[in-house]
This record gives C-alpha cells, structure tokens and sequence, in this order.
C-alpha cells in the first residue's frame, strides 16, 4: 500500500503535531505518487537534482536532511528569539517536507536506469506541480506558500519565516554540490 510506503519513506511526518495537517502531507505524496510514473523505492536511486551530473546524492536523503535543518533551525530560532520572531514548526515542518513533492511530476526513468526531465517538467518545475499537488489535498495556503517559493522562483515574492527557513536549508545542501570551491 502507497500510505505505508509513505510514512516508510517519511518519518517525519510524525513531527506534525496537528492531525489533519499530518493526514494532508501524507494524502499529498501519495496524491503525488498516483500520477507519477516514480514509485516510492525510486526516491532512494533518483538524484535530487538533474543540474549537478552524476549527482551522488539520492532524493530522498537530500529531502529529509533539508527537513533536519529546517526543524532543527526552527527550534534555535524559538530559542534564541522567542517570541521576537515565531516560527510555526507544524507549517514549517510539512512545508519542508513537501518542498520538492513536484519533482514527481517533474522527473522520469530514462530507457538506461537513470533519470530525466519529463515532458511535463520540460513546461512545469516542481515548485508549480507541487503546489498543484498541496492545494488539491487542502493544504493550508501558508504551506503551499513554502513549496511554491523554496526555489529560485521564490526569489520574485516576500517569504514568510518558514518559507525563509526552507529556502536556506534546501540551498544549503544544494549549492555546495553546485558552486563549491575546491582546494
């Protein structure tokens, strides 16, 4: 069953403290699952990115250290700043974990084992499949606010705290693969 493969792949999950907010992340990777040609065990071989060639880094293990970072700077921030600058962790954390839920869409096999740009990923990047995918499942706007402005294309609009978060966690463990100096 997709749910159990799901919350397999995504632990996670759990650290959503609200209910239904839980239940929509969930419903949305496997929203997003249903009309992939992707299946769960993919997210394990699958590069998370197609601009760094021969990426070495899975999909999923990008994913969830981007949602680590995330959580774990939410909690220095509540702690250092209080109430100066709050940060709502259940948002934060579902808007992480569902930054990238869009490359589903946005990605393929290739005839070869390896991965590629589908044809829909050619016309839609996954911030807009993603948010496509959020709002079908109900999730509130300041959730598909993360996933629609964590990428570049968030770069035009005013970020909340928690899509700021997202933004740099991702980035951060994105760029180094992209513009690292090597000495």
């Amino acid at each position: 069953m997709v749910r159990d493969e799901v919350l397999g792949i995504w632990p996670e999950i759990e650290w959503i403290g609200d209910p239904e907010l839980r239940e929509q992340v969930t419903r949305c990777w496997e929203r997003a699952f249903e009309l992939s040609p992707l299946e769960p065990a993919d997210l394990e071989r699958i590069p998370f990115t197609l601009k760094v060639p021969g990426c070495p880094v899975s999909f999923l293990a990008h994913k969830r250290l981007v949602v680590h970072v995330a959580r774990e700077s939410g909690l220095k921030i509540r702690e250092f700043f209080g109430d100066d600058l709050p940060v709502d962790m259940d948002v934060l954390i579902a808007g992480a974990i569902l930054a990238d839920v869009g490359k589903l869409l946005e990605y393929e096999s290739d005839e070869d084992g390896g991965t590629r740009q589908s044809a829909r990923g050619k016309y839609l990047r996954h911030p807009f499949t993603g948010v496509a995918l959020a709002m079908e499942c109900g999730l509130p706007d300041a959730v598909c606010h993360i996933v629609a402005t964590h990428a570049g294309e968030g770069n035009m609009v005013a970020r909340t705290t928690e899509a700021w978060i997202v933004h740099h966690a991702d980035f951060m463990t994105y760029e180094p693969f992209v513009k690292r100096l090597e000495v």
